[in-house]
C-alpha cells in the first residue's frame, strides 16, 4: 500500500488525513523487487522471438534469414526471461542478393513479428561470416575477384578496396533510409569489418576508410539509436567525436576460454571501455551486451556468474543477448537480481499535489524519483497523468526528459494544465509513463499501486471551476 497524507501548506506530513482548508495530499508510493519486462532493457531473443523454443543444447543460429516458428500465441519462453527485445543478424549477401536490389522483406517481417510479441528489433548486418556460405554477395565477389590472403585473419574482403566503402556503405545508406525511426526497431549496430561484423582488424583500416565506413551509419540514421562494437580507439573515438553511440560486445563472460592467461573479462574489456573513450557514453546511448558462448558454458567451466553480473552492471549494461539458450536452473535467483537492475528502473519515492484544482488552471506537483537501474531510459518516454472517474477523464503529458534521469535520486518539480473542458467533480489523479506513440502507459514502475490498464493511482483531486 502507498501512505497518503493530506496537509495545509503550511503543516508537515504526520498523520494520515488532516483537513485544514486547501490541502497538499503527499503520497509515498510502496516500492517493489519484482522483476518488470520494460521496453528496450533486459535480456532479449535472437534469431526468436516470445514465445518460441530456445536454442537446443549450446549451439545457435546467426547471420542467416530467420526459419520462423509456428507459434500458439503464448509470449512465455520456457527457460528464458521474458523480454521486450528481440535480436536480428543476418549477413549482407541475404540481404542484397543482387547489387542494389535489397530484401527489405527479411527486416520488415522481422519488424512485423517482433511489434505482434510486444517486441522491438535489434539489427545487425554482418559484411560475411567465416564459412563457405556467408561470404561477400555473390555479385561482389565476381566483382573483385578472387582475393589473395587478408593482413587481417578475420577480413574475407579488402575493405581498402574503395568498391567495399561504395556498395556495402551503399547498402547501410539505404537501409537508413528506409528504416531510420521505425518505431519497432530499437537499435542498429555499427559493423563494418571482420567475420560476424565483429570489428576485428578495424585498428589496421586508413582513417579515410573507417570514416566513409563508419559515416554510412552516422548519416543514414539520425533517430535510431546506433551502438557500436568495442572495437579500437580510432574506430570508437570517430564514431563519438560525431555522435552519442552506444556501444556492445559479443563476448560477456569469458573468464579464459580462449587462454589460460587472458580473457576478455579482465584483460580486455575494462580497459578497452576507458582507451577507446567509451566510458561515459552510456549517458547518452545503451549498452547492449552478448553472451560468450551460452550461458551453460560459463556454469560448464565453472566461472563466477556474480561477477560476470556485477561486471556488467558497472558498465551500465541495459540488455542482454542470452543466445536465445537456456538460463542455468541454478542461476535463476542470480538472473532475476540482474535483471532488476539492469537498464533503467524507476521508483517514485514521493508526489505531492493540491486536492482542489480549477479546470483550465495549473496542476502544481513535486516529485521526487529514483532510479534503481545503472542506465538511463533512452527513448522519449512521456510522462503524464489521467484524471479518471466513472463518467469522465482527461489526460495530460508533462514536459519531463526522462531520458535524463540518470541512476539515483531525481527530483521534477513542475505543473500541468488542466483541460478547460473537464467536468467539475471528484477524480482519481493517476500517474503512467507512455511511449512515443500511444497514449497508454509503456513502462511499469517499481511501485505498488498499478491498474490493469497500466496507470497507478495517487489519490483523489477535486477539480472546480
Amino acid at each position: 500500500m502507498r501512505t497518503v497524507c493530506s496537509v495545509s501548506l503550511a503543516l508537515i506530513c504526520l498523520y494520515p488525513l488532516v483537513t485544514v482548508g486547501q490541502e497538499t495530499i503527499v503520497v509515498r508510493p510502496v516500492e517493489i523487487d519484482d522483476v518488470l519486462t520494460n521496453p528496450g532493457i533486459g535480456f532479449m531473443t535472437f534469431q526468436r522471438f516470445n514465445g518460441d523454443r530456445l536454442n537446443q543444447g549450446q549451439r545457435w543460429t546467426e547471420g542467416y534469414p530467420i526459419a520462423y516458428q509456428a507459434f500458439d500465441h503464448s509470449l512465455k519462453n520456457k527457460d528464458h526471461p521474458d523480454t521486450s527485445l528481440a535480436y536480428f543478424r543476418v549477413y549482407w549477401k541475404f540481404v542484397e542478393p543482387a547489387q542494389g536490389q535489397y530484401r527489405w522483406e527479411l527486416l520488415d517481417k522481422a519488424l512485423e513479428t517482433a511489434g505482434s510479441r510486444r517486441q522491438t528489433l535489434l539489427l545487425r548486418i554482418a559484411p560475411y561470416g567465416t564459412g563457405a556460405d556467408n561470404d561477400v554477395p555473390d555479385w561482389y565477389r565476381a566483382m573483385v575477384g578472387k582475393e589473395e590472403k587478408q593482413p587481417e585473419e578475420k577480413w574475407r574482403t579488402n575493405p581498402e578496396d574503395p568498391r567495399y566503402v561504395e556498395h556495402f556503405g551503399a547498402m547501410i545508406r539505404a537501409l537508413g533510409a528506409r528504416y531510420d525511426g521505425h518505431p519497432l526497431l530499437e537499435s542498429v549496430d555499427l559493423s563494418i569489418v571482420g567475420a560476424w561484423g565483429e570489428g576485428a582488424g578495424s585498428e589496421r583500416l586508413t582513417q579515410k576508410t573507417r570514416e566513409a565506413l563508419v559515416d554510412s551509419y552516422l548519416e543514414g540514421f539520425r533517430k535510431t539509436h546506433l551502438i557500436m562494437l568495442l572495437t579500437d580507439e580510432k574506430t570508437n573515438r570517430y564514431g563519438l567525436s560525431k555522435r552519442n553511440v552506444g556501444w556492445r560486445v559479443d563476448c560477456l563472460g569469458d573468464m579464459g576460454g580462449f587462454s589460460p592467461t587472458w580473457c576478455h573479462m579482465c584483460d580486455y574489456y575494462p580497459q578497452a571501455i576507458i582507451n577507446f573513450g567509451m566510458k561515459d557514453a552510456w549517458k547518452k546511448a545503451p549498452v547492449s551486451l552478448e553472451v560468450c558462448w551460452v550461458m551453460q558454458t560459463w556454469k560448464d567451466k565453472g566461472w563466477d556468474v556474480d561477477y560476470i553480473i556485477e561486471q556488467s552492471l558497472k558498465w551500465h549494461i541495459s540488455s542482454f543477448n542470452a543466445k536465445s539458450s537456456a538460463v542455468p536452473e541454478e542461476w535463476w535467483p542470480a538472473v532475476n537480481r540482474w535483471l532488476t537492475r539492469m537498464g533503467y528502473r524507476f521508483v517514485l519515492r514521493k508526489f505531492t499535489y493540491p486536492s482542489t484544482v480549477e479546470r483550465g488552471g495549473r496542476l502544481t506537483f513535486t516529485s521526487w524519483w529514483e532510479n534503481k537501474g545503472v542506465a538511463p531510459c533512452y527513448r522519449p518516454f512521456r510522462l503524464a497523468f489521467r484524471l479518471h472517474n466513472r463518467t469522465n477523464e482527461r489526460l495530460v503529458v508533462a514536459s519531463a526528459d526522462l531520458r535524463s534521469w540518470l541512476p539515483g535520486d531525481n527530483l521534477y518539480d513542475s505543473s500541468v494544465e488542466v483541460p478547460a473542458d473537464t467536468p467539475d467533480g471528484t477524480y482519481d489523479l493517476q500517474i503512467g509513463i507512455l511511449d512515443e506513440r500511444f497514449d497508454e502507459p509503456a513502462v511499469k514502475l517499481a511501485i505498488e499501486g498499478r491498474q490493469s490498464d497500466g496507470w497507478y493511482d495517487l489519490g483523489k483531486i477535486n477539480v472546480r471551476r
